[in-house]
C-alpha cells in the first residue's frame, strides 16, 4: 500500500510540476522590445529571458500567487504579482543610467556598480551592440582609464595605470572565471584565443591592484569576461563582418569576421551551447627603418641596427676583431639585414570554438558544468624580438559547482607553439647561411686593408668591404633565400634555427563560499586557490633542456562586509579583505584591502580605500634562458642561472693576450660576474676603467604594491559623474637591467677591463628587483548625459604620471609605457528614428616615451575617430551595421617597432542577438 501510495504521490507530482504557465512581453518607456531581459521568480534563480522580440514563456512548478521580476542591464527592475495560471504579464522598464548597473568583481558579490568599493568600469550588451570599433575587444579602450596597445591585428593588449609592455603580466584576464594567460609567455593575448562576440554577457575591468581577492596575477588591473548561460539564453544567433584593413605600407586588404552561437535549454535540468568564431585580415606591416639608439641612423651607418631590419644585431669592432691591427679603424660594423616583411606574411588569423555543458540536477540554482575552449591563429608578438605567431594553439577545459552561495573550479590550460619563430633570429640564421659571422668580418677586415694600402679613402675602403663580404648574398624571394629560410623556422635547436617548440600547461584550483545567506549580522567570504605550472618548451624559451620545469603556489582569502544606515538617507558601507598567498620559492605574502563607502541620498556616493598587492615573478622571469641575437635573457631563480650555458669565440686580440679560442660562460655570470651596460658604454666613450661600475643584480623576488585611492560617483540632475584619483607606492618593483659579462676576468680586475675592451663579452637582459623608489599617481573622470532628447554625450579624462629617478637608475627600466594625458568622447543614441542609431567615438593621447626590450623610442600624440551606423529589422531580427575603425585616416602606433594602425572599414549583419 505505502508503495502505491509513493507511486501515486510521484505520478501527481509529475503532472502537477510545470504546470503554471506565464507569459508576456518586456518593454522600454518607448515600447520597444527589450531582447535578452531577465524574468525570474522572486528569491529563486527559476527564471527565463527574453527573445529578440522582448517576449517570454516561462513554466514553472511553483502554484501562485507569487512575485515575477523582469531587470536588464541598464534599466530599472520592476516587478508584478502572479495570480492565475496562463498569466500574461507586460513589464516596462525605465531606462536608468550607467551606476545603476550590477557588477561582480568588485567585491565578489552583486552590488550597483554606484556602491562598489573600488574602481570599476563595465561594458555590457548596450554597449557592444553600439561600439564603434570593429570587434567588442577594441571597444574597451572607449573605457575611462583603459589603454590598449596594439601589437598587431589580432594582438591587443588591454592595460591600466602604467607599467606595462605587450607582455603585460602586471594584468589579469579572467573568462567565466578562467585565467586566459597562456602558459608559454604568462600573459593574456589578446582576444586571439578568447571570446566569441555574441556569447558576451558583460565586461568588468578593475583598474589597479586586486590582489587582495584575485591573487598574485592581478596586480595591476583584471579583466572579467562573462557569458551568456544556455538556461537564460537559447537560441542561435550569429554575425558576419566584411571590409577592408586599409595601410599606406599593406594596401588595401580583406578583412572577414564571423561568429555563431547555438544554445538550447532541453529542460529545467540540462542546457547546452557551441560557440564558433574566425576572423581573418593582414596585419599591420612594420616598416620602421629607423637605426636603434647607439647605433647609426641611417642603412649607410657602418653599424646600422633598424628596428624592421633583422640580421644586423650582428656586429664587432674590426679593430679588435684584427687583433688590433693598426691599419684597421676602432669602429663598429654590423652585418647586413633583412626587412621584416621579407620574413612573414602577415597574415592574421584567429579560430576559435567553445562549448559547454550545465546540468541542474535538482531545477534550482545549483549547476554542475563542463566547459571546453580552444582556438588557434596566427599573429605577430614584439617582445625581446619580434615574433611570427604561427597556428599557435591553446585549450582550456573547466569543470565548475556552483549555487547563489558558492563555486567550486578546477581549469587547465595548455598551449602549442605551432609553427612559431624569432623572426630576429631567423635573419641572422640567413644571413649565416650563405656566410658565418668569422667569415664576413675576415673578409671585411681584409678588404679594408687592402683597399687602405691600394690608396683609397676610408669611407671608399669601408663601401669595398661590405661589398666583397656581401658577395653571395642570398635575395629576398630567391630559391636560395626561402631555403634558408624554411630551415630556419622549422629548426628549433636556436644556435642553429629560430623555431619555437612548447607545450607548456597549468593547472588551476579555486573555490569561494559566501556566508551571507546564513546570518544577517555581516557577509563573509572565504575562498582559496591553488596553481601548479608545468613547463616545457624544449630549452627554446626555458632552461628546460633536460625535462620540464614545474612549480606551484597557492593562496586563501577572506572578506567582512557591512552596510550601516546611520540615518534617513545617509549609508555607510565597509569592506574588508586580506589574502595569503605562497610560492614554492618565496616566503608567504598577504595582501589587505580595507575600503569604505558612504552613501547621500541614494545619489551621491564618496569611496577611499587603502590595498596591498604583490606580484611573484612570473614564469619567464624566473627560468627564461633565450639567445635574443643582441643579448640573452636569463631568468632569475637560482636553479636558473647554471642551467644555461653557451660556448663563445674569443677575438684575435683576446687570444694574443693568453685566452682560448672558446670560452664556456653560464647564466650565472649575469648576476655574479658583470659591469651595467650603461658604464660600459661610458667606458668606450672615456676610455677611462674608473666609468666602469659593477652590477651583479640581486636574483629576482615578489614585488609589492600600496595603493590609495579616493572617489566619487553620483548623479546631478541628468548628469552621472565617476572619477578617482590614486596614488601607488611599489616595493621591489621587478624589471629588466642589462649587463655586461666579460668572457675572462673578474669584473673590477684588469684581466676584464681587457676583455671589455676587446668585446669579448655578452649582453644580458637580467630580471631583478629595483632599491630605488618607483611610484606612480593620477587620476581619471567619467561624465555622462542625456542631450537633444536623448542623444547620450559620454566624455572622460585620464592623468597618468610616473615618479621615478632614472637619471639616477640609468640601468633599471620601469617600462611605464603610459599617456600623461588622455581624453575620450563618444556620442551616439540607440534609435535617433524608429530602428536606427549611431555611434562616434574620439580618442587623443599625449606624446609619451615607450620603453621595452625591443626598443625605446617617443611615440608622438595622437588622435583617432571610429563611427558607426546601425538600423534594426525586427522581423528578421537583424542588425545591420557599417562602420570604421580610425575613420579618418590618420595612421599612428602606440609602441616602437610596431607597425603603424590604419583604418578598418566595416559592414556587419547581426541576427538574433540578445
Amino acid at each position: 500500500m505505502k508503495s502505491i501510495l509513493s507511486l501515486l504521490l510521484l505520478f501527481f507530482c509529475g503532472i502537477t510540476y510545470s504546470q503554471t504557465t506565464i507569459s508576456g512581453v518586456v518593454t522600454d518607456e518607448n515600447s520597444q522590445p527589450i531582447p535578452g531581459a531577465n524574468v525570474i521568480i522572486v528569491g529563486t534563480s527559476t527564471g527565463t529571458s527574453t527573445d529578440f522580440d522582448g517576449n517570454f514563456t516561462l513554466n514553472v512548478s511553483q502554484v501562485p500567487p507569487f512575485t515575477l521580476q523582469a531587470s536588464n542591464i541598464g534599466f530599472s527592475t520592476e516587478t508584478q504579482e502572479v495570480t492565475a495560471n496562463n498569466q500574461t504579464i507586460n513589464f516596462i522598464l525605465k531606462e536608468g543610467t550607467s551606476l545603476d548597473e550590477v557588477v561582480i568583481s568588485a567585491s565578489r558579490t552583486p552590488e550597483r556598480i554606484f556602491e562598489s568599493p573600488v574602481t570599476v568600469e563595465r561594458f555590457g550588451l548596450k554597449e557592444i551592440k553600439n561600439t564603434a570599433s570593429a570587434d567588442f575587444y577594441g571597444g574597451l579602450e572607449n573605457l575611462k582609464g583603459v589603454d590598449i596597445n596594439t601589437n598587431s591585428l589580432t594582438f591587443n593588449s588591454i592595460n591600466t595605470r602604467g607599467f606595462a609592455t605587450f607582455a603585460n603580466t602586471r594584468f589579469m584576464q579572467l573568462v567565466d572565471g578562467m585565467d586566459n594567460s597562456t602558459p608559454a609567455l604568462n600573459f593574456p593575448i589578446g582576444n586571439l584565443v578568447g571570446m566569441i562576440e555574441t556569447d558576451v554577457q558583460s565586461v568588468e575591468l578593475l583598474p589597479g591592484a586586486a590582489s587582495a581577492l584575485y591573487g598574485a596575477n592581478a596586480f595591476n588591473g583584471i579583466l572579467f569576461m562573462r557569458s551568456k548561460n544556455p538556461f537564460d539564453v537559447q537560441g542561435i544567433s550569429g554575425y558576419y563582418k566584411q571590409g577592408i584593413t586599409s595601410q599606406d605600407a599593406a594596401g588595401d586588404n580583406t578583412y572577414r569576421d564571423l561568429g555563431l552561437r547555438i544554445a538550447h535549454k532541453f529542460s529545467d535540468k540540462f542546457a547546452a551551447k557551441v560557440n564558433f568564431g574566425w576572423l581573418k585580415g593582414t596585419d599591420w606591416v612594420a616598416n620602421n627603418y629607423q637605426g636603434k639608439p647607439g647605433t647609426g641612423d641611417t642603412r649607410a651607418s657602418l653599424n646600422y641596427d633598424g628596428y624592421n631590419i633583422y640580421g644586423d644585431e650582428v656586429a664587432t669592432n674590426i679593430k679588435a676583431a684584427s687583433g688590433g691591427l693598426g691599419i684597421i679603424p676602432d669602429v663598429v660594423v654590423s652585418r647586413t639585414g633583412y626587412e621584416e616583411s621579407a620574413l612573414t606574411d602577415y597574415n592574421a588569423e584567429s579560430v576559435k570554438a567553445d562549448w559547454g555543458l550545465y546540468y541542474r540536477p535538482w531545477a534550482n540554482d545549483f549547476e554542475i558544468a563542463y566547459v571546453g575552449k580552444v582556438g588557434t591563429g596566427s599573429t605577430i608578438y614584439q617582445g625581446s624580438n619580434r615574433y611570427h605567431i604561427d597556428g599557435f594553439f591553446q585549450q582550456q577545459h573547466k569543470i565548475e559547482f556552483r549555487n547563489n552561495n558558492f563555486f567550486l573550479r578546477g581549469y587547465v590550460v595548455a598551449d602549442k607553439a605551432g609553427d612559431s619563430y624569432d623572426m630576429t633570429v631567423t635573419g641572422i640564421q640567413i644571413n649565416r647561411a650563405w656566410k658565418s659571422d668569422q667569415q664576413w668580418f675576415q673578409e671585411y677586415i681584409g678588404t679594408f686593408a687592402a683597399a687602405t694600402l691600394g690608396g683609397a679613402t676610408e669611407d671608399q675602403a669601408h663601401a669595398a668591404a661590405r661589398a666583397q663580404a656581401e658577395s653571395g648574398r642570398f635575395e629576398p624571394g630567391s630559391p636560395q633565400f626561402n631555403a634558408a629560410l624554411q630551415k630556419s623556422i622549422n629548426d628549433p635547436e636556436l644556435t642553429t634555427g629560430s623555431k619555437f617548440q612548447d607545450e607548456s600547461k597549468y593547472y588551476h584550483v579555486d573555490g569561494n563560499y559566501n556566508f551571507s545567506h546564513l546570518w544577517d549580522v555581516v557577509e563573509v567570504q572565504v575562498g582559496g586557490s591553488f596553481r601548479e605550472y608545468n613547463l616545457n618548451s624544449s630549452g627554446t624559451i626555458y632552461t628546460d633542456y633536460d625535462g620540464t620545469i614545474p612549480y606551484s603556489e597557492y593562496g586563501i582569502y577572506t572578506q567582512l562586509q557591512k552596510q550601516f544606515e546611520l540615518n534617513e538617507g545617509l549609508e555607510l558601507k565597509l569592506t574588508g579583505s586580506a589574502r595569503y598567498d605562497k610560492s614554492e620559492f618565496f616566503d608567504g605574502f598577504v595582501s589587505p584591502r580595507i575600503s569604505a563607502g558612504l552613501t547621500v541620498n541614494r545619489n551621491h556616493n564618496i569611496r577611499a580605500s587603502v590595498q596591498t598587492g604583490f606580484r611573484n615573478p612570473t614564469t619567464q622571469d624566473l627560468f627564461i634562458g633565450l639567445d635574443a641575437g643582441p643579448y640573452v635573457l636569463i631568468g632569475g631563480a637560482p636553479s636558473n642561472l647554471d642551467r644555461y650555458s653557451r660556448d663563445y669565440a674569443v677575438s684575435a686580440a683576446g687570444q694574443i693576450s693568453g685566452q682560448p679560442a672558446t670560452i664556456n660562460q653560464t647564466g650565472s655570470a649575469a648576476y655574479n660576474n658583470s659591469y651595467s651596460r650603461n658604464s660600459v658604454e661610458a667606458f668606450a666613450a672615456s676610455g677611462n676603467p674608473a666609468d666602469l661600475t659593477i652590477s651583479n643584480p640581486d636574483l629576482v623576488k615578489p614585488e609589492q604594491v600600496t595603493s590609495f585611492e579616493v572617489g566619487y560617483r553620483g548623479k546631478l540632475n541628468k548628469v552621472t559623474v565617476d572619477l578617482s584619483v590614486y596614488y601607488n607606492k611599489y616595493q621591489d618593483f621587478i624589471s629588466n637591467e642589462y649587463v655586461i659579462a666579460p668572457l675572462y676576468g673578474t669584473v673590477g680586475d684588469n684581466t676584464s677591463i681587457t676583455a671589455v675592451v676587446n668585446g669579448d663579452y655578452q649582453v644580458y637582459q637580467t630580471y631583478t628587483n629595483s632599491d630605488a623608489d618607483v611610484n606612480s599617481y593620477g587620476g581619471s573622470i567619467g561624465v555622462g548625459v542625456k542631450v537633444f532628447n536623448g542623444f547620450d554625450l559620454d566624455g572622460s579624462y585620464t592623468y597618468a604620471k610616473e615618479d621615478f629617478d632614472s637619471a639616477t637608475n640609468p640601468d633599471f627600466r620601469t617600462n611605464f609605457n603610459t599617456p600623461e594625458h588622455k581624453v575620450k568622447v563618444s556620442f551616439g543614441h540607440t534609435e535617433v528614428v524608429k530602428n536606427l542609431g549611431f555611434n562616434l567615438a574620439w580618442k587623443w593621447s599625449d606624446a609619451y616615451y615607450w620603453e621595452a626590450s625591443f626598443g625605446d623610442g617617443d611615440i608622438p600624440s595622437y588622435h583617432t575617430l571610429d563611427a558607426q551606423l546601425n538600423y534594426t529589422i525586427p522581423k528578421i531580427k537583424s542588425t545591420f551595421k557599417i562602420g570604421a575603425s580610425n575613420a579618418l585616416g590618420e595612421e599612428y602606433y602606440t609602441a616602437i617597432g610596431t607597425g603603424s594602425i590604419g583604418s578598418i572599414y566595416y559592414a556587419s549583419w547581426t541576427i538574433n542577438n540578445l
